[in-house]
């Protein structure tokens, strides 16, 4: 069974470099879907595909047994303006693999599809596994996880590939992005007349500034409002109209959307949208059967400030995988050899102690 594993762990390093050749930015994911589906066809495994997702489920599929799935993305960003190396050649020098998508998420998408071929064929689970290599995660996209989830078998609960040090990720928060308008009126700056709409702004952008939830999460702590664009007047001599801002909402699972958009509409005096309600807080309870399987090995646990797939599925879920989010997005990305090779041990013992 160790050269089984050993093998897979140099063909999931070779897949990481295929799929990093071929570009796959959100929404054009459509080549590495190919490549993702050749592999695993390859082994003998049946394929789903549902626009640019691809997924599939064990060998010994039983309805009746609850369902793991292992979700990664396999869409990128277009690569950061400092780069100093071809970001599509998958070069590896003194044990780091570069290449765009290498660190966010490849290393972890192909951790858990080298998991899912070991458990693949394996009689006697008490659970199923299923997985599911999807799109447009880097854009929150409804062509993505989203899309497949109803295709899916039922699923019980998820681990979620993500580059945290191997780390694992119980709650994460959500996001809500709100696009705020502040009217005024219209006059000439050397007069008084007019309604300055960026005056009238300010007051909520202060409440915005300098407000408190009460309630603070214990793995996710306070919800954070950051003003992170603003937009008013079109001439030094104009008292401007209107003014427009957007606000970034970083929500703990102390509180829905709907609660944290309910406070805010009745502190402001301005328009205020949301652009959507779907990037949901997560959180996962201490005794649930993912939680005593990082407990046995001894993991450190925290609560993730950034956004992932996790925030568009509805079950209870981890986020954990190889590679660090300090790497994801920047220049000459890359991820240690290293660090592939023991994402997957550490994902085959996670599941193992399922």
């Amino acid at each position: 069974m160790t050269d089984t594993i050993q093998n897979l762990k140099n063909e999931a390093i070779e897949l990481l470099q295929k799929l990093i050749a071929v570009p796959s930015f959100s929404k054009k994911e459509d080549k590495t879907a190919a490549v993702i589906a050749d592999f695993l066809t390859a082994k003998g495994i049946p394929v789903n595909r549902s626009g640019n997702n691809v997924w599939a489920r064990n060998k010994h599929f039983d309805a009746a047994k609850p369902t793991l799935l292992l979700n990664s993305h396999h869409d990128t960003v277009k690569p950061n303006p400092g780069y100093t190396r071809d970001p599509f050649q998958a070069e590896i020098i003194d044990g780091k693999l570069y290449g765009l998508g290498s660190n966010d998420a490849g290393g972890t998408l192909v951790s858990l599809i080298a998991t899912f071929v070991y458990f693949y064929d394996v009689p006697g689970l008490s659970y199923n596994i299923v997985l599911a290599a999807t799109a447009e995660e880097e854009i929150s996209g409804t062509g993505g996880i989203e899309q497949v989830w109803n295709d899916l078998p039922k699923i019980e609960c998820a681990i979620v590939g993500e580059p945290t040090l191997c780390e694992a990720a119980v709650a994460e928060k959500g996001l809500m992005v709100l696009d705020c308008v502040s009217m005024g009126k219209a006059g000439h700056a050397a007069r008084e007349e007019g309604v300055n709409a960026i005056y009238q702004a300010l007051d909520d952008i202060d409440w915005l500034r300098s407000y408190q939830f009460p309630k603070i999460s214990q793995t996710l702590g306070k919800v954070k409002m950051s003003v992170t664009v603003i937009q008013a007047g079109q001439a030094h001599n104009q008292v401007p109209a209107e003014c427009r801002f957007t606000v970034d909402v970083r929500v703990t699972d102390a509180y829905t959307l709907e609660e944290v958009l309910a406070v805010i509409k009745n502190n402001v005096i301005c328009d205020v949208k949301p652009r959507s309600l779907r990037l949901r807080s997560s959180g996962i309870d201490k005794k649930h059967p993912l939680i005593n399987a990082v407990n046995m090995l001894q993991l450190r646990q925290y609560g993730s400030p950034t956004t992932s797939d996790q925030a568009l599925i509805p079950v209870p879920s981890i986020k954990l995988g190889p590679g660090d989010s300090a790497r994801s997005h920047s220049a000459d990305e890359f991820i240690y050899i290293d660090e592939i090779r023991k994402g997957i041990d550490l994902y085959i013992q996670l599941i193992r102690n399922l």
